[in-house]
């Protein structure tokens, strides 16, 4: 193979490619390894690849390893990469270095995931158990007297709590699959158009309990006869959320309005509160998994975490986003946003055509 040829195609190559001598100079190296921070501005390797070489040269057995890089004056997430290193003699040592940050990111979500549903399942499932014991013992007398001093009232109040805390737990296995659902591999549905009036009555419906109980109105206003395109019942979920966000965290006796409308080729559905507001600092973060600006009052309305995630994995799949904007102690808004018409069609595929035996050939 040519010099040149060999080098265009060692400077094509994503992986990184890196060779260094016996006293762990660079000798080779292609744009990748340079682009991963494996060759530093001074033209030396990197402090973790010469140690690696260095170990490789010593024992002569090639290295596989997976490492996280800093990089270089940057506060960004570190690099992953996964490194083989191959003794090739003479004192040289080859250095191929293949670019995993975002499965390793991917590693870090799912541990986190993980370590967020136990701690969540763990809550309620505790205090199911504390509050059966405790039952148990008000209808024994807590005296070992079975059946004779029933303290209705005790039980009465356990009894209500272990309705509240296994509502809980069911509401979050649920977001809990939904969310799994809709972050899945399976193909979505095809489009179908879906009335957002219809949407946005059953949503009002759905609230409407919860509602009356804090004397909270709510308001269905804007453009009628809007159109949208995708899953009817995940639309309902992500709007339903959001209403039932907004009277959760919304003072007594206040108003919370659900408006619709259009504009440039897409139509959007906003929920606005005269609730507690967000902090800005909580702005970029709120649509995350768990994450909860107020956890001491999210316990009190008995929320996971994961309806605000629910919401944006809905709009994301269907072509679209949710924004939100509020302020401390100004209420909420947060706005669907949806395209207004359908998904191109894709385009049909010519015929195929048939070539026979003969084809070609004179008669």
């Amino acid at each position: 193979m040519p010099p040149n040829l060999a080098q265009s195609s060692l400077n094509s190559l994503t992986v990184g490619v890196l060779v260094l001598d016996g006293d762990d100079h660079p000798v080779l190296a292609n744009p990748a390894a340079r682009e991963m921070g494996l060759i530093r501005s001074s033209s030396d390797a990197h402090t973790i690849v010469r140690t690696l070489a260095g170990q490789t040269r010593r024992s002569g057995v090639t290295r596989v390893v997976e490492l996280d890089i800093p990089r270089a004056n940057s506060d960004a997430e570190p690099l992953g990469v996964h490194v083989r290193a191959v003794d090739i003699g003479g004192g040289f040592v080859a250095i191929e270095a293949a670019d995993v940050t975002e499965a390793h990111r991917v590693a870090r979500v799912r541990r986190d995931f993980v370590a967020n549903v136990s701690h969540e399942l763990k809550t309620p499932v505790g205090a199911l158990q504390l509050l059966s014991e405790a039952l148990q013992d008000a209808l024994s007398g807590g005296d070992g007297d079975a059946g004779t001093a029933h303290d209705e009232e005790a039980v009465i109040r356990f009894a209500d709590r272990i309705r509240h805390e296994s509502a809980r737990l069911s509401r979050l296995v649920n977001e809990l699959l939904e969310l799994s659902r809709l972050q899945g591999a399976d193909p979505l549905p095809e489009p179908e158009p879906c009335s957002v009036d219809r949407i946005i009555a059953e949503v009002v419906d759905r609230s409407r309990t919860a509602a009356n109980a804090k004397e909270i109105e709510i308001k269905a206003l804007g453009e009628r006869g809007l159109v949208a395109y995708g899953n009817e019942s995940q639309l309902v979920t992500a709007v339903a959320n959001l209403v039932e966000n907004a009277v959760a965290y919304s003072p007594e006796g206040t108003r919370v309005d659900v408006e619709s409308g259009a504009n440039d080729g897409a139509l959007w559905i906003g929920v606005r509160d005269e609730g507690i507001g967000i902090e800005a600092s909580d702005l970029d973060r709120i649509f995350e998994r768990f994450y909860r600006a107020d956890r001491a009052r999210s316990r009190q309305t008995g929320g996971t975490g994961l309806g605000l995630a629910i919401v944006k994995h809905i709009a994301t799949n269907h072509g679209g986003r949710v924004d939100v904007s509020s302020t401390l102690g100004g209420g909420a808004t947060f706005t669907l946003r949806l395209p207004a018409r359908p998904p191109e069609a894709p385009l049909p595929l010519p015929a195929a055509a048939e070539i026979e035996s003969g084809a070609g050939h004179g008669a």
